[in-house]
């Protein structure tokens, strides 16, 4: 019986089985824009060597060829090539970086939200000399390197803002959604779903207590109309959790983050609606 203290070996079948599952999506996702069977099978390749090397095996005079080739199942001639290839390169887009500072300090700060500092007030493009802040205060609140015209062009662009009646810049946060298929989209989409399944994996792998929350709320055999109204129901108590966590890191953070370095951490908090119709199961059993 393995010791209580150790985490229980998984099934490899089992896993297999569950990776495979979490795989469809992306598989479709991929042969819908035209990205072949070989070109991810090379991509695998390179992660189970990148994977080895970098996170496993943590002694670098275990980090030969032959000893990557027995934990990966990869022919070392292949592990050469594919050691020599440059590291992919980190870090957002600059354009995710400063949009969503200064969306999130837009709908976070009470200078800029409504007396109940839950609705972000519309703002005049630029300072009138008065109290009231405006778009202008706002960008350079986060940075004075970019004119606030450039922001607001790239807001408009996205469909996140729009412009009042009177020149106001309102903010349209159920609109605040990354451009399809745009770079932005796509780095949300690797780091929210990398980190949630780093978490499930963090969780699965410790001894104890999970680590991390990974919890849902799930039902099936529902009409359309109760899905429907579910789904609806779950966006706005999502959005209001977002908003609530984004206002708590302003008040710590208090507009100064940590210099980057080997004790600064980040926080990734996210929650996801899905819904499908059902397909029956062998023998019409629910």
């Amino acid at each position: 019986m393995p010791s209580p203290s150790r985490p229980q070996p998984l099934s490899p079948g089992s896993l297999l089985q569950a990776a495979r599952r979490l795989m469809r999506p992306l598989v479709r996702l991929m042969m819908q824009n035209g990205l072949t069977f070989p070109v991810l099978a090379d991509e695998l390749r390179r992660l189970f060597v990148e994977i080895a090397v970098n996170e496993l095996l943590t002694d670098s005079k275990t980090r030969t060829d032959s000893r990557i080739s027995l934990l990966t199942g990869i022919h070392r001639k292949e592990i050469r090539r594919l050691r020599a290839l440059p590291p992919d390169p980190e870090g957002p887009p600059a354009s995710v970086t400063l949009v969503s500072q200064v969306v999130a300090r837009w709908v976070g700060t009470a200078a800029f939200t409504d007396s109940s500092q839950q609705t972000p007030r519309p703002l005049a493009r630029f300072s009138n000399g008065g109290p009231e802040p405006s778009f202008d205060d706002l960008v350079a609140s986060v940075t004075t390197d970019i004119r606030p015209r450039a922001v607001l062009d790239d807001l408009l662009s996205h469909g996140a803002v729009f412009m009042d009646a009177r020149d106001r810049v309102q903010l349209n946060v159920e609109a605040f959604i990354p451009r399809p298929g745009g770079e932005e989209q796509l780095f949300y989409f690797a780091r929210n779903l990398h980190d949630h399944v780093a978490a499930a994996v963090a969780n699965i792998s410790a001894a104890g207590t999970p680590l991390f929350l990974d919890r849902s709320v799930h039902y099936d055999r529902l009409s359309a109309d109760q899905a429907a109204s579910l789904r609806d129901y779950a966006r706005t108590v999502a959005m209001r959790a977002l908003l609530d966590v984004n206002r708590r890191a302003l008040e710590l953070t208090q507009g100064t983050l940590e210099e980057e370095g080997a004790d600064a951490q980040r926080v990734n908090f996210g929650v996801y609606v899905f819904d499908e119709t059902e397909q029956p199961t062998a023998g019409g059993a629910p």
